[in-house]
């Protein structure tokens, strides 16, 4: 079966989102993430957990609570779950394979966070021509010592959408028009 679509939601796990390390929106983002992985499967699209394994590092320790996902995260079952050991997401992973199997050719990417693992990933994916719609709206980061989370994030939005493409297009939306698009509201 062809699938040509994948929504990827990068590092949503607890040991991200603590105290010491608040997110910008993370309810929102949640939300809006879960919204969108419950479209993709109804529409038969693979929804690709991916989650930071630090086996090793002392951080982020395979099966630790901050390797958990969140809580409110909503992850199915019949999703993909790939452990990932950089910022992007295809060094030394299983997903391009996956993706290959799946005859995915569009990415829809959410996750944390927006100037690490998003971007590290985005800047992969565009270089192996895949279709990308970052989630303007369901991508998040903390406070960094010079800019605001918000501004990070509306930072990259806006460099995302005026990347050079390669054989395929890069683009941002917010969730409300990728819903209107894929036939919901």
């Amino acid at each position: 079966m062809k699938n040509s679509k994948a929504l990827l939601i990068i590092d949503m796990q607890k040991g991200s989102f603590t105290e010491e390390t608040p997110r910008h929106d993370t309810p929102g983002v949640i939300k809006r993430i879960n919204t969108l992985a419950s479209v993709f499967r109804e529409l038969h699209y693979p929804v690709i957990c991916i989650q930071h394994d630090g086996t090793g590092t002392g951080e982020f320790e395979k099966n630790s609570p901050p390797w958990e996902n969140l809580d409110e995260l909503e992850i199915n079952k019949a999703d993909l779950k790939i452990d990932k050991y950089a910022n992007d997401v295809f060094y030394a992973s299983t997903l391009q394979t996956q993706l290959k199997e799946l005859e995915v050719t569009e990415l829809f990417i959410t996750g944390c966070a927006t100037d690490f693992c998003v971007e590290a990933t985005a800047q992969s994916a565009l270089t192996k021509d895949y279709n990308i719609t970052i989630v303007g709206d369901a991508h998040t980061t903390g406070e960094r010592p010079h800019l605001k989370a918000a501004q990070i994030i509306e930072h990259y939005n806006w460099v995302w959408q005026h990347m050079i493409p390669t054989k395929g297009q890069i683009k941002v939306e917010p969730t409300h028009l990728i819903m209107a698009r894929l036939g919901y509201k």
